[in-house]
This record gives structure tokens, C-alpha cells and sequence, in this order.
């Protein structure tokens, strides 16, 4: 290095080192100089999953079929036209008995007050803190960076500020709160804290993803909205992330890839998923015909950005020869693209429990085995759609199965209004205890269940 930077420094300007002859010391220091700037320029980023806890709703606030029929017909909200559609969709559903309503949902009529609103919010979101913090003997005025999300509902002041009053959080805590954003807001919040540990160095991330039911029920007519109310429930999910190295030995897992893909400059994609009025005034979510061929063209995407950056060269090879055979050679009795084999990338996949066409059609367009989606089935049975902390309850019951072994790779897939498909891979660094108490630990040997497959005709 030292005779580089004196040949370097004699052809650029023979006259200054004449006059001003480098010596080692400076040698010294201008090499120490340029190693620290590599290092500077070099150094990790790395983002570290600590740990995360989902909220686990009390017993008493299960909505088996029965209760759900009963309390429609008492409540004398829907005609019986839109209570026999509501039970055909939720015995199509692949939703349990045990998925869990908000108490005030529980009343009859259903109360959708703001102040019922900001309860339920406020009973998810401190149970899941206070459990997380506790588990890891963690002030809240070590947190540095606080985001949450929860697309339909945006108080003021804001879920983070409910968070930082009620936990005594620093005044210089970076916080941030996300509405809009759908199911996949949580990938979008992971994204988020990404880039801001990028920023702010030896800092810890607390990250908060639910979705209030309780003012966002649907009360009137037009069958795509109505399902809604089938699909939705009560959960919510609270991630703790780092990038000091002092948490890698500690932590669960590390953030390998991040994909994020938009479709919102397409019409049919922006409106599969759309909160709106019907001809009465009553707001609801409408959800499509078309949203499964949204999701299959949102996942296309995504994937075609995220596949080279985990699939193995040979997968790749035979995708790129697929296609070039079928843009070259087409003949009507070729078959379509190879589908490239992603358990070679990943032992474990979690798929947003959107509901069970979903999940069905993500197995079947990736080629999956039905023990690769056994997570999202069970977590949509047990739990239904929790909207963007899903992802979360499936990697808990992963993890209480005692599947999720030390160099796995988790893929986490979800899908949002907008329409949008984030994908997230984490790497277990960790050997993982099944028997940590989650929000499986009391069921998990009853799992999996075999759901009853209900005939659309």
C-alpha cells in the first residue's frame, strides 16, 4: 500500500513531493484514513428481528357460527337475504370458532363509536407492548423508533401517541403512524423502520400493526361489502427490530430481502379493494370480483424482482428458458412458463390469511404442498383475516411447531388495497425454544385441524 501511494504520488506531482517529502507517519495515516472510509462506506446495515408477540383475544369474545347467525337476527341490522349470504360466505370461509369480534361488536345493536373504537385499539396494542417489552426486561425509553399501522382507523391524537402516553415512551422518540395502507401495511411499516435504521445507527424499533373492527362493520346491503364483515378479526401484532450488533446474538431472526410492489396506476387493481359509500350512504369495503387476479398479477411482480435475489442460478436458468422457448418456439401444446420451485429458497412461507381462496390461490401458483400454507390455514381458522398482524400469527405457530430451525428462511408474503404485494425473507440466526409462551402455546397440539371443505353449489 505504502509503495502504491509513493509511485501514485510521484507521477501526479513529482515537484510537491520534492518539496514536501511523505514520510511514513503520514504513509500511516493516509492508509489508516482509506481503510476507515472502506469501512465506513462497507459496513453492515443489518436489520435484527428480536423478537414479536400477537395479541390473543379472551375466550368470551369467540364468534362461532351460531352466535354470529343469532346475533344478526337480533340486532335487526340485515334482512335475511344478507344474513344467509353472510353464513354461506363464512361457512366458505375457512374461518374457525374461535376467531374473536370486539366487545363492542358483541352488542346488540353494535356499537361503532369512536370512543368503542380507540377501546379496542388501545386493549390490542397495550396487551401486545406490555408483553413484548416485559419479555425482554425493555424500558420504553430505550425505544427509538415507534410505527404503527391500521389502514380505517386514524384517530387524533394518533395510535403512537396512545402508545407513548401510556408507556412514558421519550419525547424524542421517531414516531410514525400509517393508515390506508391495507393488509401489507405491515411489510410497508418493516420497510419503513429498514430505512430509517439505515439513518439512525445502535438503535432499537418498535413496530405496531392492527386493524380496528369496531368501527368499520358494514351495515347495508351490497354483497361485496358485506363480506367484510365475514373475513375480518380482532388481532394485532407488536415487532421489536434493531441494528445494534450487541442484539444479533439475541436475536430471532435477520432481514435478508424486502420487496415492495405497487399496482395503483392500474384501474382494475385500484378499485379490487375500495372503502366507499353505497347508494344509501353506508360505508363499507367493497372487495371485487377481480381481486384474486389482482393478487396473481401483483404477486407476478413482485416476484420477478425478488426471484433473483434468492432463487438458485439453476431455477433461474429454466424460468429464462421457459421464456425463451415460449417467445421463440410457441406452439398451442406448450405448456406455460416454468414456475420456479421456491422451496429451494425458502423452508417456510407465510401467506397473508386474506381468506381461503386466497390461500389457495398463492399455493397454486407457486406449485406449493398443503403443509407449506398449513400456517396461513390455521391462522385464518383460529384467528381469521387480523388484516396487516396475519403474517405474525403464522410465523408464531411455526415457530411453537418447533419447525423454525437455525439458517432457515421465512417468506412472508402479503397483499393490500392499492393494490399492493410486499414481500419480506428473514433468516433464523437463532435456535428457537417451541416451548416460549406465544399466542399458540395454549392450542398449539390441537393444530392442525382438518377444515371442512364446503361445496359452492
Amino acid at each position: 500500500m505504502e509503495i502504491a501511494l509513493l509511485r501514485y504520488l510521484s507521477f501526479t506531482n513529482l515537484s510537491v513531493v520534492a518539496e514536501f517529502p511523505i514520510s511514513l507517519t503520514h504513509l500511516l495515516a493516509i492508509t489508516a484514513l482509506i481503510i476507515a472510509i472502506i469501512c465506513f462506506t462497507f459496513r453492515s446495515n443489518s436489520v435484527y428481528l428480536v423478537d414479536f408477540s400477537c395479541y390473543l383475544p379472551p375466550d368470551s369474545l369467540r364468534v362461532p357460527t351460531a352466535n354470529f347467525i343469532e346475533h344478526c337476527e337480533a340486532s335487526n341490522v340485515f334482512d335475511q337475504e344478507c344474513i344467509d349470504f353472510q353464513v354461506k360466505i363464512l361457512e366458505r370461509s375457512g374461518i374457525g370458532f374461535e376467531s374473536c369480534m370486539p366487545i363492542a361488536v358483541h352488542e346488540i345493536p353494535p356499537n361503532s363509536s369512536l370512543y368503542k373504537a380507540q377501546e379496542e385499539a388501545e386493549m390490542v396494542l397495550s396487551a401486545i407492548v406490555k408483553d413484548l417489552l416485559s419479555k425482554h426486561n425493555i424500558n420504553p425509553k430505550s425505544i427509538d423508533i415507534l410505527v404503527s399501522n391500521c389502514s380505517l382507523f386514524c384517530p387524533t391524537p394518533s395510535l403512537t401517541s396512545m402508545i407513548i402516553n401510556k408507556f412514558g415512551f421519550r419525547s424524542n422518540v421517531k414516531s410514525v403512524s400509517l393508515s390506508g395502507m391495507g393488509c401489507s401495511a405491515g411489510m410497508l411499516s418493516i420497510s419503513l423502520v429498514k430505512d430509517l435504521l439505515k439513518v439512525h445507527k445502535n438503535s432499537v424499533a418498535l413496530v405496531l400493526s392492527m386493524e380496528a373492527i369496531t368501527p368499520n362493520g358494514y351495515k347495508g346491503k351490497v354483497k361485496p361489502m358485506l363480506m367484510a364483515n365475514i373475513l375480518f378479526r380482532m388481532g394485532g401484532a407488536a415487532i421489536l427490530l434493531s441494528n445494534r450488533k450487541q442484539d444479533k446474538h439475541k436475536a430471532k431472526y435477520k432481514l435478508q430481502n424486502l420487496v415492495r410492489t405497487h399496482l395503483g396506476s392500474d384501474d382494475q387493481a385500484y378499485q379490487s379493494v375500495f372503502q366507499q359509500p353505497d347508494e344509501s350512504g353506508k360505508v363499507g369495503v367493497s372487495l371485487s370480483r377481480e381481486l384474486l387476479h389482482v393478487a396473481a398479477k401483483a404477486l407476478r411482480t413482485n416476484i420477478s424482482e425478488l426471484g433473483p435475489l434468492v432463487l438458485p442460478y439453476s431455477e433461474q436458468l429454466k424460468y429464462g428458458w421457459s421464456v425463451i422457448k415460449q417467445k421463440i418456439w410457441f406452439s398451442a401444446g406448450q405448456k406455460g412458463t416454468y414456475v420456479p420451485n421456491f422451496k429451494k429458497a425458502f423452508e417456510h412461507f407465510c401467506i397473508h390469511a386474506g381468506g381461503k381462496a386466497v390461500i389457495d390461490a398463492i399455493e397454486d401458483n407457486l406449485r406449493l404442498h398443503k403443509e407449506d400454507a398449513e400456517a396461513s390455514r390455521m391462522t385464518l381458522y383460529r384467528f381469521g383475516n387480523t388484516s396487516s398482524s396475519s403474517l405474525w400469527y403464522e410465523l408464531s405457530y411455526l415457530e411453537a411447531k418447533g419447525r423454525v430451525k437455525k439458517g432457515d428462511r421465512v417468506w412472508q408474503i402479503a397483499f393490500g388495497s392499492g393494490f399492493k404485494c410486499n414481500s419480506a425473507v428473514w433468516k433464523c440466526i437463532s435456535d428457537l425454544d417451541p416451548d416460549l409462551r406465544n399466542s399458540w402455546s395454549d392450542r398449539i397440539h390441537l393444530y392442525p385441524v382438518e377444515i371442512p371443505n364446503v361445496s359452492d353449489h
